[in-house]
């Protein structure tokens, strides 16, 4: 029974606290105060009832005399106090009255700094609450500005990207429609081809990751539209790149669907039938945008009309339409642009023109179509008959003795020049495109040092410097130190592991006397050295300035040093000392 009663009552009390936990909860600042300001008083209620008895019950008597004391019961009073204040002749019940006086005085003064300090403390509570807000409000800005620097990062990363694949001539189509529609014009030859050209030879797998492109463009445009509104945004440029790129993949959809003889692949019914579906073609492709137009409003208005109509049909001619109008759309943006950059390339030319082709001055193709048939009409494309005496023959005809002095003076500036370009110019050639274009790890050595050395031979040749291909081969290290530094993400800098030098002699005079090279550590710098070729007439000596260290002559690593065909060869690589145990 005890225990029963225990859990009853540990019940009643966990349903109380929860219900105060409750209204704590859902009390406002005025109710906090209030609910302080009863505790405490309360409390002080508690301390003085507690005083009192003690005050009642503390009734010291010499036979309960702990701290033997003789004057026990009597009550202190400190005379020099009393004689300072000028208080030593008053009587004692006076006396009495003047410390229960002091006494009350001494309790309502503390219970005002009790009160203020309460106050103090909830104004103190508040401030922190303001300040915790304040500083709530701060960060969330600070994160919202953090966040559209990130997003503002992450387009102009990505618009990066795509300018560099330009550059390297690696670009995607999606590069290359974000391209055309920037206000760019550094590269005037990327942006002169129509956008729908930019589709050809694109596979079902490459045309899916454009449309994934595409939207991902399309939601960075809209994002930086809404935040700056200064900034262009051409919502139906997009949408026709979408529309003529989902056609596309859908037509090489059903031709794989054919090779295959899939046919399973058609989830929809086709309401068109091949011939009539070229029939609706042939029909929409000369047409111009506003007749296209004319013709969307006709269909559209006949879907909502007419009842007794085939209206898949009618929706299928229709989605069709918006395929032409898209390209049409295109194909109309594109006359204009190419129209305006060779405007440009003319204003910057300095060529003058009759007439500035505007947006208003611009003519499409039917309008065009009409003027050349109206001046066909007109003969305007037949010769016109010119007067003999407005004809100028001194223009057109020379004589022969003019025709033999002209000759004579091209035979002497060929004399003049410096050389006949010969075979080897062509050979020259061919070594550069069986060397093929440049790697990560090779570069061209362009630093000639000049040598004052006074020709000796006959003037009959003139001396000349020859013509050279040389590269630099760098790459990484990969020893121990650089394997617990570094990694392929973050790799070592890259060091000069050798050098490939082609040196042209096309037109030795002695050919029996072959090329020499000679190599010289420089004394300022002991780190380098000269490499010097040595030929003979007509050529002077070149020299390179390479790394000192040392070679490594063995036919494993590539080294070449031979002379053939008018071309001496130097290949050589650094060799590279390994620590072993």
């Amino acid at each position: 029974m005890e225990n029963i009663e225990e859990e009853k009552h540990q019940a009643v009390e966990a349903k109380k606290k929860q219900q105060r936990e409750s209204r704590k909860l859902h009390e406002i600042l005025h109710e906090k105060f209030q609910r302080y300001s009863t505790q405490s008083n309360k409390k002080e209620q508690k301390e003085n009832a507690v005083f009192i008895l003690k005050d009642k019950c503390m009734n010291h008597r010499n036979t309960n005399n702990l701290y033997d004391d003789e004057k026990l019961p009597a009550t202190f009073v400190w005379k020099k106090k009393l004689e300072k204040d000028g208080l030593s002749n008053i009587s004692p019940g006076y006396l009495r009255t003047i410390m229960a006086q002091r006494v009350e005085q001494n309790k309502t003064e503390m219970k005002k700094l009790k009160k203020q300090r309460l106050e103090r403390e909830f104004q103190n509570e508040i401030r922190e609450k303001e300040k915790e807000f304040l500083q709530r409000i701060k960060e969330a800005e600070y994160f919202f500005k953090w966040k559209k620097q990130e997003e503002l990062f992450h387009s102009n990363q990505i618009y990066l990207r795509s300018k560099l694949r330009i550059a390297h001539g690696r670009a995607k189509p999606i590069d290359l429609f974000v391209h055309y529609i920037t206000d760019d014009d550094d590269d005037l030859a990327v942006g002169m081809h129509e956008p729908s050209t930019y589709l050809n030879g694109l596979t079902n797998h490459d045309l899916e990751n454009l449309l994934a492109d595409i939207r991902i463009y399309i939601e960075i445009e809209q994002q930086q539209n809404v935040e700056t509104k200064l900034h262009k945004y051409d919502v139906q440029y997009w949408q026709d790149i979408t529309t003529i790129t989902s056609d596309e993949l859908s037509n090489l959809r059903k031709l794989s669907a054919k090779l295959n003889n899939d046919q399973n692949i058609h989830i929809r019914r086709e309401c068109i039938d091949s011939i009539i579906f070229q029939d609706v073609t042939e029909t929409f492709k000369n047409k111009t945008l506003q007749q296209l137009k004319q013709l969307e409003r006709c269909i559209r208005s006949k879907i909502g009309n007419e009842k007794d109509i085939d209206i898949s049909y009618w929706e299928s001619i229709l989605s069709q339409l918006k395929i032409h109008m898209a390209r049409t759309r295109l194909r109309d943006q594109y006359q204009l642009k190419l129209a305006r950059k060779f405007q440009k390339i003319k204003e910057e030319q300095n060529i003058s023109t009759t007439s500035k082709m505007n947006d208003n001055d611009f003519q499409s193709n039917e309008d065009l179509e009409n003027k050349c048939l109206n001046e066909y009409k007109q003969g305007c494309y037949s010769p016109k008959l010119v007067n003999i005496h407005d004809f100028d023959i001194s223009k057109y005809c020379i004589l022969e003795a003019d025709d033999w002095k002209k000759l004579e003076q091209q035979r002497q500036s060929i004399i003049k020049s410096d050389f006949v370009k010969s075979n080897i110019h062509d050979i020259f050639d061919e070594l550069i495109r069986k060397i093929g274009s440049l790697t990560d790890d090779d570069l061209i050595v362009n630093e000639i040092i000049s040598t004052d050395i006074q020709p000796l031979w006959s003037d009959k040749y003139k001396p000349c410097k020859p013509r050279f291909l040389n590269k630099v081969h760098t790459g990484y290290v990969w020893n121990s130190y650089n394997k617990k530094r570094y990694d392929t993400d973050n790799p070592p800098p890259k060091i000069i592991q050798g050098y490939k030098f082609n040196i042209f002699y096309p037109n030795l005079i002695d050919k029996n006397q072959q090329p020499s090279y000679s190599l010289t550590i420089c004394e300022n710098n002991r780190n380098f050295s000269i490499l010097k070729f040595h030929a003979g007439p007509p050529y002077e000596d070149i020299a390179f300035k390479i790394v000192n260290e040392e070679w490594d002559k063995s036919c494993k690593h590539e080294f070449q040093s031979r002379f053939q065909n008018g071309i001496l060869r130097l290949w050589f690589k650094f060799r590279q000392n390994k620590y072993r145990r």
